[in-house]
């Protein structure tokens, strides 16, 4: 708003454009100040961001992260806003450039604009290095030719070389003013002149002027200049009074007409020191909003680790703030633990800990041989959780009664996730699933995706009794329903937790837990190379063929 307003009290700018976006309500104040007279120029506007009503969820747009927190604050709601307040808004950001047109031909029609000729663009200049190199130019070679060179320059009105003792150069310039070459005024001073009060010759500078005879001295050239009409003065203190003078003799005869100072530009403050006294911030290379280490203490999504272990959050509770920015109920956080506890280990035979151990028997490090083990869970082992949770949720969600969704599945050739067992069957329950379900009944506010996994079952369990809802599939299920009805998420955020994989997170925290338990239990036994026994092994050559 303060740029609109600026460019309405610049006399040049005949139409403002406005580039909006999605978020906050910036643009409400140029339809009050429309509406109050403070902008009467036409003004065309357009709020990018138009196609997140695409979206169920919230969406965020750019590099900064744009987004909408309420409906006046969608940029549909803001363009009709600024439409009904006056402003030119396009259908479309496509049409955009087409409305700016319209308005400019409609300013020019009525004389507010009135066209500039077009003006060629400037040709670039040559690059002075390859121009030299060419031979089409020379640098200057001496004070006189520099001198000469300037002299149907029209804003030069004075030349004013500095000079120093050795080399005859200077005497150039009285000649120069005697045959009439140089007729402004030259104000000239030749640096030295304190080399006669050494007995012998000395050496100025860097590059160790110096005078190897009279003729050479600063005084003498000094001299000769004063004579030849040169404006001298008597040491270079008086350097500055003796431009002055000329200078102002020059404004007095009407030589040089004084242009209007100017007030310099204000110089930037250094970065550093900027970002030192915390006006500015450097980009941050990514974002975290869990875990900030840099203060007094540790603290976990906004909570002090004093008060963490002051009320007693268990781990339960840690995971809550790390992983869902949320402070859980103590049913969420206890749930939480059992989950971990529950899943820690399920024996050696399994995929991932059968891995670990063969990695761990073969010598390699704890982190090598865990990272084998967890890179085998997936939809066949270990990864149903979040795979139970989405198939679920859809069903629930649509309405489809239970009976719909097994018959759906089967239709498919889909597994439905969460539901099946090896060894586990109705006849021999899975004690870690009870122990759950138990708790859950118990302390939850709601259990319908629970219940509504509970009648799949009986029906899965009448065609084939080991297709129980396992460990995975009720840790998934019941962990929608704690998302859900916690008190803690809205339903999008229930939801995109399950969507991100938060639930799998479980399982692969408790069973690394396990798998550590294995590496060390192989190392203490100090197992050697582990090679799989022939006799398990199923050898399916196809017979050697001779052509």
């Amino acid at each position: 708003m303060d740029h609109v307003l600026r460019y309405q009290d610049t006399p040049g700018v005949k139409m403002i454009v406005v580039l909006g976006e999605i978020g906050g309500t910036e643009e409400y104040k140029i339809c009050e100040g429309i509406k109050e007279g403070r902008i009467t120029k036409p003004v065309v506007c357009w709020c990018i961001g138009t196609c997140a009503t695409l979206f169920s969820s919230e969406v965020q747009f750019g590099h900064a992260g744009a987004c909408a927190h309420q409906t006046s604050e969608t940029a549909v709601a803001k363009n009709m806003a600024l439409h009904e307040a006056g402003v030119y808004v396009p259908r479309s950001f496509d049409e955009l450039g087409d409305v700016i047109r319209t308005v400019y031909d409609d300013l020019v029609a009525s004389g507010v604009i009135v066209p500039a000729q077009e003006v060629p663009p400037p040709t670039v200049p040559m690059d002075y290095s390859w121009a030299r190199e060419l031979g089409l130019i020379r640098k200057p070679a001496s004070f006189m030719t520099s001198i000469c060179d300037e002299r149907g320059q029209e804003l030069i009105y004075a030349g004013m070389p500095i000079t120093e003792i050795g080399g005859t150069e200077e005497y150039k310039i009285c000649e120069g003013i005697k045959e009439g070459r140089i007729t402004k005024p030259v104000v000239c001073w030749c640096i030295g002149t304190c080399a006669t009060l050494f007995s012998s010759e000395v050496q100025f500078g860097h590059a160790g002027a110096c005078a190897h005879q009279t003729s050479e001295t600063a005084v003498a050239k000094n001299m000769a200049l004063h004579e030849a009409g040169v404006y001298v003065p008597r040491s270079f203190d008086e350097l500055g009074d003796v431009i002055r003078t000329v200078y102002d003799d020059l404004v007095a005869s009407g030589v040089i007409v004084p242009a209007q100072e100017v007030p310099p530009p204000t110089v930037p403050m250094d970065y550093s020191w900027a970002r030192e006294l915390g006006l500015i911030r450097k980009p941050a290379s990514f974002m975290t909003s869990i875990c900030d280490e840099r203060g007094q203490e540790l603290i976990y999504a906004g909570m002090p680790i004093t008060e963490v272990f002051k009320e007693e959050m268990g781990l339960g509770g840690v995971l809550g703030l790390l992983w869902f920015q949320r402070r859980l109920p103590r049913y969420a956080c206890q749930f939480i633990e059992m989950c971990l506890m529950v899943t820690a280990d399920h024996g050696p035979a399994v995929s991932g800990a059968h891995n670990t151990i063969v990695c761990a028997r073969a010598g390699k490090d704890l982190v090598s041989s865990l990272t084998s083990g967890l890179l085998t869970i997936g939809d066949r082992f270990g990864g149903a959780l979040d795979a139970a949770a989405k198939q679920f949720s859809k069903a629930f969600d649509s309405g489809m009664l239970p009976m719909e969704f097994v018959n759906k599945m089967k239709k498919d050739g889909k597994l439905i996730m969460g539901i099946g067992h090896r060894v586990k069957s109705i006849n021999n329950p899975d004690m870690r699933v009870q122990i759950l379900k138990d708790f859950v009944k118990q302390h939850f506010p709601a259990t319908q995706l629970l219940d509504y996994a509970l009648d799949v079952e009986k029906i899965t369990t009448s065609k084939k009794p080991n297709l129980i809802l396992n460990v995975d599939g009720l840790i998934g299920v019941a962990f929608v329903d704690l998302l859900r009805t916690c008190g803690g998420f809205t339903r999008d955020e229930a939801d995109e937790f399950v969507e991100i994989g938060a639930l799998n997170g479980i399982f692969v925290l408790g069973r690394s837990m396990g798998f550590i338990g294995h590496y060390l239990d192989q190392k203490r036994l100090k197992q050697g190379l582990y090679r799989h026994p022939w006799d398990d092994i199923s050898y399916v050559l196809p017979e050697h063929m001779s052509m």
